[in-house]
């Protein structure tokens, strides 16, 4: 088994026991159940010897204790199941808090790098779906197993104390069941069982690229096809259930024919014992009648071994998506990290830098050096796949990094990565934009903003007029700000960075998806507001940049700076 093969099994296991509630929580669900259990089988039990004993009609006294003892045993079989699904689901949620905590603390330091090529189906179905079908692991694994275990171990030694060759006969009749049922259970729904998730992830990816990109798809004539990838990713979902239903089904109907076997294999043995004298008829009724009920507590547990496996097949996946160690190539703040200096622009110097993407074998950035001095604004151009970006996420820590990279003599490895964001900010090619109103999206970078100040800040960037005009701040930008321009996304990314007061500012393509009017004139404000806030501004750019505007001009080419 690989590295990554003991690694990836060493976090699905951690998971597994991360899903467990907190023992004081899951043994009053495990209780609950086993009275609820217990309370059938007894009912079951009592109700036989009850008729059996009625039918000889004896004097009420004989009878009085076994009618209070049915009412009792039926009675609490529905309070005590009541019991177990409230503790039991109230300890599974709360889990699930605590997992998705968990899974977002993971994902936090390797995004967004550390993804790789994840989708957003597929990482929606590990923080929905998989976390959700981790409350399994103790309400259909644990909680089955354990309740089906003790009340079946309790009935075989009860029926075994009555008639040994009965105790016996259930003995086997149920290690049958378990053998068989798992056998049959595991046939026809294991594949099915462990594909449910990543079928599940891919039917949700195709359902977000075809209402993410719906007019594009249209435009060019895509739509169809794409509607077909959501029906086929929909047919083998289906499929699966249904695979996982037959199974479910099939094991029932295994676990009721044993469960029949169980029977009249009892009343076999139990009849000669009757006739012998060593039973009577009370007692000879309740061992032939025992299995159906115990028979029916049992049937839970290869239903409950089939689920085992849904619950590993979303742990797996959960993680592959959150990893205890992160991949290599991202960054991880060391124990006791080194502060950075606040209130000033610093001097930034990378000297003899190489990177290179998480999974990659090759470096994408190679022998990079350079400074960056306080106010100043260089231009870094360079064609695709230079490494532009490897850089700007190298000088924000997404990227880890060989060589030096210092923030006014401080080594960024030393500093927290916070930290460093805190100094050094990204402004992306495609900024992101909350489906919030434009005050929510500006707050998102200082949350102690005033309105004023808001409305300062976009006069700043060129929005103010814009803004006036939808409403004000309560104007809603949509999804993905698809009710904005590719341009007015910019200078609120702008915004953003001015509220933030990054001392250094990496602008990645602002032009790059608005008109070519339109992106001097954001590439103009970028890089006027900087001058005016005495900030440090790197802006990567394809487009002719005026010289009046900058500092200073640099060019990536394969990774390394030549100009």
């Amino acid at each position: 088994m690989s590295v990554d093969a003991v690694t990836r099994a060493r976090s699905t296991r951690r998971i597994l026991r991360l899903a467990l509630p907190p023992a004081r929580r899951l043994w009053v669900g495990v209780a609950f159940g086993a009275l609820s259990a217990g309370s059938a089988v007894a009912l079951l039990a009592v109700s036989a010897w009850l008729i059996t004993r009625a039918s000889e009609q004896p004097s009420l006294i004989y009878v009085s204790m076994a009618v209070v003892g049915v009412r009792a045993f039926a009675l609490g079989r529905a309070f005590f199941r009541y019991l177990e699904r409230l503790a039991g689901h109230d300890a599974a949620f709360r889990q699930l808090a605590v997992i998705r905590s968990e899974l977002f603390a993971r994902l936090v330091p390797v995004a967004p790098d550390g993804l790789g090529d994840t989708r957003r189906g597929d990482l929606l179905t590990n923080l929905a779906d998989d976390v959700d079908e981790l409350q399994n692991q103790s309400l259909r694994v644990v909680q089955p197993l354990v309740t089906s275990g003790v009340v079946a171990l309790v009935s075989v030694i009860g029926v075994f104390l009555l008639l040994p060759e009965a105790g016996v006969v259930l003995l086997l009749t149920l290690l049958a069941a378990f053998v068989v049922g798992t056998a049959v259970n595991r046939w026809l729904s294991g594949r099915a069982e462990r594909g449910i998730a990543p079928l599940r992830a891919a039917l949700n990816d195709s359902i977000l690229d075809l209402v993410s990109n719906l007019d594009v798809l249209t435009a060019f004539g895509a739509l169809p096809s794409a509607q077909q990838r959501v029906t086929d990713a929909g047919a083998r979902l289906t499929s699966a259930l249904r695979s996982r239903a037959a199974g479910v089904g099939l094991t029932g109907a295994v676990v009721s024919v044993l469960a029949g076997s169980a029977t009249a294999l009892a009343l076999a043995v139990g009849v000669p014992a009757f006739a012998g004298s060593r039973l009577d008829a009370p007692t000879l009724a309740v061992v032939a009648l025992l299995p159906l009920a115990v028979f029916e507590v049992f049937g839970m547990v290869p239903l409950a071994l089939g689920a085992r496996r849904q619950v590993r097949a979303s742990a797996e996946r959960l993680a592959a998506a959150a990893p205890d160690e992160p991949p290599a190539g991202i960054p991880v703040d060391r124990a006791h990290p080194v502060g950075l200096s606040a209130g000033r622009v610093p001097t930034v110097e990378l000297h003899d830098l190489s990177a290179r993407w998480p999974g990659e074998d090759g470096d994408v950035l190679t022998g990079v050096s350079l400074r960056l001095e306080p106010g100043e604004r260089v231009v870094l151009s360079g064609p695709t796949g230079a490494g532009k970006t490897a850089l700007a996420h190298v000088l924000t820590r997404f990227l880890d990094y060989e060589g030096r990279f210092a923030i006014d003599g401080v080594e960024a490895r030393a500093a927290r990565q916070d930290d460093v964001r805190t100094v050094i900010g990204l402004s992306e090619q495609q900024p992101y934009l909350f489906d919030s109103d434009v005050r929510q999206n500006l707050l998102f970078a200082r949350d102690t903003a005033t309105d004023d100040e808001l409305l300062d800040v976009l006069r700043r960037v060129g929005l103010a007029e814009w803004v006036q005009e939808r409403g004000g701040l309560d104007a809603r930008v949509g999804e993905r700000g698809a009710l904005v321009s590719g341009g007015q996304a910019q200078r609120i990314a702008l915004a953003r960075a001015i509220l933030a007061d990054f001392a250094v500012l990496i602008v990645d393509e602002p032009s790059a998806n608005v008109d070519a009017g339109i992106g001097d004139q954001v590439v103009r404000d970028i890089l006027t507001t900087a001058a005016e806030d005495g900030r440090t501004v790197l802006l990567i750019s394809h487009t002719p940049v005026p010289d009046e505007l900058v500092t200073r001009r640099m060019r990536l080419e394969e990774g390394r700076l030549v100009g």
